[in-house]
């Protein structure tokens, strides 16, 4: 492993960060005699962010406890595109209305990871639609368009996925790697910016923004990527049968949050305390050397620093408090998801896929038919049952690790 002198690079290598730059001991020294701004760009195409775009917000963070300034750059210019990395097909355009909405409910979680304010290392959240929306087609063309070559651009792998699979990629996306690269330039100019970061999939913008700005204004500037982040089964992180990890608290409640670090596989454990908890790393050392039963011990610390630092420290104890009743007592716990069904009667596959459980109709009955699903602790077999609730709450439970309550 290579040894950085500068207390960011040492910390992004130790806590396995890195897996591409642009100029390494460039960046290295820069780090070690100034406070550097940078960037990551996150592109509103929901109201929320899930866990895939975590390890980018935990950079941020690292960029921060080392001693420099964060920028947080919201796509609202770039977010009326859509990013065409690796993607199938062409996202769905989204409204004004709807990307300022989805900007204002992002913002709320950066907050838990990051201090904003005035001073030289404080984060600042920027919106690149504040110079997006105002250029002029053919002054932008004559002035950033000449340093693009169509060679280059195609030569990208997000792009040439797309061509190779015959699948269309339209003007409007093709212009996104621009756009990008302009960004960087623009953050430049008015924050000073001197990084970009972002995950592996963002390396040709990257260096694309990194050229430009060196072509247009002979500023020097760098670029971090992170490895791609799957787990131990080779899935790719965040994704779930039952959809998105969501880092909105409104989006997902704070028990399946916490279950879903608890649940992590025995060889991420490890890497995963590293990159999403703030623990010192003789600690996690100490916590992923454990074997057999106990690295449940590592699985419930990892999820309780995680959840802390994403929805407080509350949050994450009232999580382990419902666990514990729920596994070790075998009682419900009080926050467990609630589905409340007024009507006082529902079928174990709605309620399932209501719950978020599962993913559609077949994938409940496929469950329930697999013995998978009880009620009250009662296996339940026939996909036509009805749940009948009456003043107490009954409890649903989805495999060994997901269980909720159904309330009138």
């Amino acid at each position: 492993m290579t040894v950085y002198k500068s207390d960011l690079l040492r910390l992004l290598s130790t806590r396995g960060y890195i897996h591409q730059m642009t100029d390494a001991s460039g960046l290295d020294s820069l780090a070690q005699r100034s406070v550097v701004p940078g960037y990551i760009g996150f592109d509103p195409t929901a109201p929320s962010l899930h866990v895939g775009s975590l390890v980018q917000i935990m950079l941020l963070r690292r960029l921060q406890q080392t001693g420099h300034k964060p920028i947080v750059l919201m796509g609202g210019g770039t977010g009326k595109i859509g990013d065409p990395s690796f993607k199938d097909e062409a996202r769905r355009l989204m409204s004004d209305e709807v990307i300022a909405s989805n900007i204002a409910s992002i913002k709320r979680i950066f907050e838990q990871f990051l201090s904003f304010g005035d001073g030289p290392t404080d984060a600042v959240m920027l919106d690149n639609a504040e110079w997006l929306d105002r250029l002029e087609y053919i002054p932008f063309l004559r002035e950033i368009g000449q340093h693009f070559t169509i060679n280059r651009m195609l030569s990208f792998d997000s792009v040439k996925l797309r061509l190779e699979r015959e699948q269309s990629l339209t003007f409007l996306e093709f212009n996104y790697m621009i756009l990008q690269g302009y960004d960087f330039l623009e953050l430049s100019r008015r924050a000073g910016c001197r990084l970009q970061m972002g995950g592996s999939d963002q390396w040709g913008n990257i260096v694309n923004g990194i050229e430009l700005a060196r072509r247009v204004d002979s500023t020097e500037v760098y670029g971090v990527t992170t490895p791609l982040i799957t787990t131990a089964d080779g899935s790719k992180m965040g994704k779930t049968m039952s959809g998105a990890v969501w880092l909105n608290d409104d989006a997902l409640p704070a028990y399946d949050y916490w279950q879903f670090w608890r649940n992590t596989h025995d060889a991420d454990v490890g890497r995963f305390l590293r990159l999403f908890t703030d623990l010192p790393l003789d600690e996690i050392a100490r916590l992923e050397s454990l074997h057999g039963v106990e690295i449940n011990e590592a699985k419930i610390v990892l999820a309780n620093e995680a959840t802390a630092m994403c929805r407080g420290r509350e949050a994450a104890e009232a999580a382990a408090e419902t666990a514990r009743q729920t596994f070790a007592l075998g009682g419900a716990g009080d926050d467990l998801p609630t589905l409340q069904v007024p009507e006082g009667e529902i079928g174990i596959i709605a309620a399932n896929v209501q719950l978020g459980f599962a993913s559609s109709n077949k994938q409940a009955r496929q469950k329930v038919l697999e013995g998978a699903i009880r009620i009250n602790g009662e296996k339940i077999t026939d996909p036509h049952y009805t749940i009948v609730i009456g003043d107490e709450p009954v409890k649903l439970s989805f495999g060994a690790k997901r269980h909720a309550l159904l309330t009138r």
